[in-house]
């Protein structure tokens, strides 16, 4: 597997050896997410989907399912409620 890391370094190696990577940047607090830019699409992509997630699943890295139905259910973040946009007047004509 070949990937593109922060600062134009690359890693290959095996799913495996990739997983540890994460886990070790995670754990040692040099990361708090990752963004894919996969040297070729959708192999590359697809490789990562297939191979590194149900590892990093196996060790509670990753979801193994979504909690709500919006991004910020997603994130942990709490709902927001939003004023209506109607005056009263207009609710009420």
């Amino acid at each position: 597997m070949l990937t593109g890391l922060p600062g134009g370094l690359e890693f290959t190696g095996t799913p495996e050896q990739l997983a540890e990577l994460i886990e070790h940047w995670v754990g040692e607090g040099g990361s708090d997410g990752f963004t894919l830019q996969p040297t070729t699409i959708p192999d590359s992509l697809e490789l990562f989907v297939d191979h590194v997630v149900p590892i990093l699943q196996q060790r509670g890295m990753h979801r193994t399912e979504y909690t709500g139905a919006t991004l910020r259910d997603h994130l942990g973040l709490p709902s927001i409620t939003t004023p209506s946009h109607r005056s009263d007047s207009a609710q009420t004509a």
